[in-house]
């Protein structure tokens, strides 16, 4: 680079005869300093400094009185504007993309090449995706697919439906109640169930107050058998439902026993086995009950509900006790190959309102997963 020094012509003024300008050019841009005026360095009055020229023939030094000046970029108002045209049909984000790589940091320049690199990424596994798709629909054909795919949809609704045995003789053979409640379940439902089995017609009137069972339970106990065998068997049913569904309010399961001390250790190991999927979280093994064990509960419940009631159940009345949608609980009845019906609610429970009723007869009904969205109703 190139100097030039200019120098104050007015030598008679002590103030102004030592002013000096130091200017240089490069390709790109002009710089210019000076030791007076607000950009001058204070450090020129504090001290003094020399420059020193080693001679290397003789080895001796010439000092020479020096000055430092703080050079600055000189910005010409003479400057030909830009086309402003290829900027301006660009969009906010490569207009923000540019700034980046002009004046970005280099965490941003990274971030921006990895970000169009993903994009790169993306289209190509789009085009490849849609190749891909475009093969299988040629080569199986829509009609296929959808058979397929529905296929698909009954396999993973039958993950949560207890063993349908679909080639049963009789109703009580479609679900069997081993597959609900194994004998060494049964005979631990003994002892709690004890407590059904022996209640009054007025001790079962004063328990809708207390609220400690549900009201598909609390309609079943009023019309108990009077066989002795047959009421116990249907005390122990009535309990581990309302077991079953008390359980499915729970969220997230942190005790061993989460029906407490008075539910037989079989049946709570039975809860938290089959009806709690495992979740990590805050650094640890939790069980929760997540949507799909909820619906798992349900279709259980439906099941022994149907034993219970002879294979005609009030669906409405499980769907409150449950707190479903009522779409929901009809979903996981037709995914269980029942009949749906309509009729008037029992006495006291909706008397005056449309109940739907769940039955299982045969020959079993096939089931037709419902697809896509609902349709929307016409608003007039």
């Amino acid at each position: 680079m190139n100097f030039t020094l200019y120098k104050s012509k007015d030598t008679t003024n002590p103030r102004k005869k030592h002013r000096r300008i130091l200017t240089s050019e490069t390709e790109r841009l002009s710089y210019v300093g000076n030791n007076f005026g607000t950009s001058a360095l204070k450090c020129n009055s504090l001290c003094r400094y020399f420059v020193g020229v080693l001679d290397k023939d003789s080895g001796q030094m010439e000092v020479y009185n020096a000055e430092l000046f703080n050079m600055q970029p000189l910005l010409s108002d003479d400057v030909i504007e830009d086309d402003l045209s290829d900027y301006q049909s660009k969009s906010y984000r490569e207009k923000v993309d540019s700034c980046i790589e002009a004046f970005g940091s280099n965490k941003q320049k990274r971030a921006l090449n990895s970000r169009r690199m993903n994009q790169v990424g993306n289209e190509t596994l789009n085009m490849a995706v849609t190749r891909a798709a475009e093969n299988i629909i040629g080569a199986k054909g829509v009609a296929t697919l959808v058979s397929d795919a529905a296929q698909d949809d009954v396999e993973e609704v039958s993950l949560f439906l207890p063993p349908c045995h679909e080639e049963a003789d009789k109703p009580e053979n479609v679900y069997r109640f081993e597959d609900l409640i194994s004998s060494a379940e049964y005979e631990a439902l003994q002892a709690p169930a004890a407590a059904l089995t022996n209640l009054t017609s007025e001790e079962i009137l004063k328990k809708p107050e207390e609220e400690s069972l549900c009201s598909f339970v609390l309609e079943d106990l009023k019309s108990m058998p009077v066989d002795e065998s047959s009421r116990d068997h249907k005390a122990r049913c009535l309990w581990f439902l309302d077991t079953l569904i008390k359980f499915s309010y729970k969220k997230v399961i942190k005790k061993k026993c989460p029906m407490g001390p008075d539910c037989p250790r079989i049946i709570n190991k039975k809860l938290m086995k089959n009806f709690t999927a495992l979740t990590y979280n805050s650094g640890r093994i939790q069980n929760l009950i997540s949507a799909s064990m909820k619906a798992k509960i349900t279709a259980y419940v439906v099941a022994l509900a149907l034993h219970i009631n002879k294979f005609q159940i009030d669906l409405t009345l499980l769907q409150r006790d449950m707190k479903l949608h009522e779409t929901r609980m009809l979903d996981i009845a037709k995914a269980m190959r029942l009949k749906i019906s309509k009729k008037k609610g029992l006495p006291g429970l909706g008397a005056d309102e449309d109940h739907k009723f769940g039955t299982l007869s045969l020959p079993l009904p096939s089931y037709k997963p419902s697809g896509g969205q609902r349709k929307r109703k016409k608003m007039d």
